[in-house]
């Protein structure tokens, strides 16, 4: 069921309440305008696009000039060392893209990405909750909401992180703690990978586990009967979940990514990038409903062409195959995969031969799940310096990715001290990237 499309009031909605109260209305009038208000809301927002989110966040920053928007006819010092590379749909990528660009008709490209943080880690804050740093309140991440809204499936986590939780802004913020991810706790590259705590200890048989869960129910009833924390409930939805992994051999399953066909892994590619994405796609498939994954490090201050040779191709080749392995499993229409960085590089190479931090204008890809394929949203300026046309903010991409997953942007959370909390504040869904 989705638990967004009943009774949900904005804050917003209760200010135009009010104004309506104001113009003398009767109360049974203010409760038939508030109720059509919320059906209104409900039928907008009652049909999800998306099931599943794969988040693939590139950390450092990714150069807008040497993937998504090429500066051809700049001069050198701008457009850098790179050539451009022929779209299927007729547009123009970086050539350090080429298996990307056999496959534009499948996603859109945000070029007018922007937003004001040029540090690290505020940058990475604002596109993991759509929100901007605050020093009062802490802020849940995508994956921790879409926890709260929804729960588990199947058994499975509902926000997993691969292979760990990639930063402080990923977790689940001012909401309880029992919504953060789960962390594999290993890489799923490696040729030993194990996702930890999802076997019974050595010489814990069956029978013998359930016996210490029982004993372990009746000591924390005792206890969480006299006390009530935060910490203390999560741990209990915590121990739940994992007895319910240990116990669902499916879910389990969801996890051995050596099940999959050989030839598949080596088409992903037997690397960080080919395996995580691999990864993700089993977790979807098996019932997460968020996986967050992180690949390469993109803050390439100096020797940005060699960077970009030594990261792009593995990143190339294993998103163009997340794509077409979702599209051939009839997947990609319910799975919004979305491609971010905290913010982008200078216009301008510098005198290392890099770009510096420049959260003015950059792209992102968003593919699946509802979004018009063969997409080109926005544009930057004839350096990619600033947006020219339809700039996006952090805020408006969170509104959209919620929006196509059946969730209320504007529905708000309550914090510790009872206060309400929009998901998102003030974004607006990107009605030119949806199918």
């Amino acid at each position: 069921m989705n638990r967004c499309s009943g009774n949900v009031f904005s804050r917003r909605g209760f200010l135009a309440a009010g104004a309506l109260t104001g113009a003398g209305l009767t109360l049974g009038d203010l409760m038939m305008a508030q109720q059509a208000r919320a059906d209104q809301k409900s039928y907008e927002f009652i049909e999800a696009k998306a099931k599943n989110v794969i988040h693939v966040f590139l950390p450092g920053g990714l150069p807008q000039h040497e993937s998504f928007d090429p500066k051809p006819y700049s001069p050198l010092e701008y457009r850098g060392e790179f050539g451009t590379v022929k779209t299927n749909t007729g547009e123009v990528f970086c050539n350090s893209v080429p298996g990307l660009a056999k496959r534009a008709d499948k996603f859109a490209i945000i070029r007018s990405m922007t937003h004001g943080e040029a540090a690290h880690e505020r940058g990475t804050h604002n596109m993991f909750t759509g929100y901007k740093p605050s020093p009062a309140l802490i802020y849940p991440s995508f994956g921790s909401v879409v926890s709260h809204e929804y729960g588990p499936r199947n058994d499975l986590p509902p926000y997993v992180c691969v292979p760990n939780v990639p930063n402080e802004f990923a977790g689940s913020g001012y909401l309880s703690s029992s919504y953060g991810p789960f962390a594999l706790g290993d890489d799923p590259s490696r040729s030993t990978f194990k996702v930890r705590d999802l076997n019974l200890a050595s010489g814990v048989d069956a029978e013998r586990f359930a016996r210490r869960r029982a004993a372990l129910d009746a000591v924390n009833g005792r206890f969480t009967g006299s006390v009530s924390a935060d910490n203390v409930d999560a741990m209990g939805t915590f121990y739940d979940r994992a007895y319910d992994l240990l116990n669902s051999p499916n879910a389990r399953d969801a996890f051995d990514i050596s099940k999959e066909d050989d030839k598949l892994r080596d088409r992903y590619g037997r690397d960080v990038a080919g395996q995580r994405m691999l990864m993700a796609r089993r977790l979807v498939e098996a019932g997460c409903r968020m996986v967050t994954l992180t690949y390469g490090s993109w803050d390439m201050h100096a020797q940005l062409t060699a960077g970009v040779k030594r990261s792009m191709p593995a990143f190339d080749r294993s998103l163009s195959t997340l794509l077409d392995d979702l599209s051939e499993r009839g997947m990609l229409d319910e799975t919004l995969v979305m491609v971010t960085t905290e913010f982008g590089r200078t216009p301008k190479i510098n005198k290392d031969a890099g770009r510096d931090h420049w959260p003015k204008v950059f792209s992102v890809m968003m593919a699946g799940g509802g979004i018009k394929g063969g997409t080109i949203y926005g544009a930057s300026n004839a350096t990619a310096s600033e947006p020219e046309d339809n700039p996006v903010t952090h805020a408006d991409l969170a509104t959209t990715m919620y929006h196509l997953m059946g969730i209320v942007a504007d529905k708000e959370l309550m914090s510790p001290g009872d206060r309400p909390i929009e998901i998102v504040d003030g974004g607006e869904v990107i009605k030119g990237i949806l199918a």
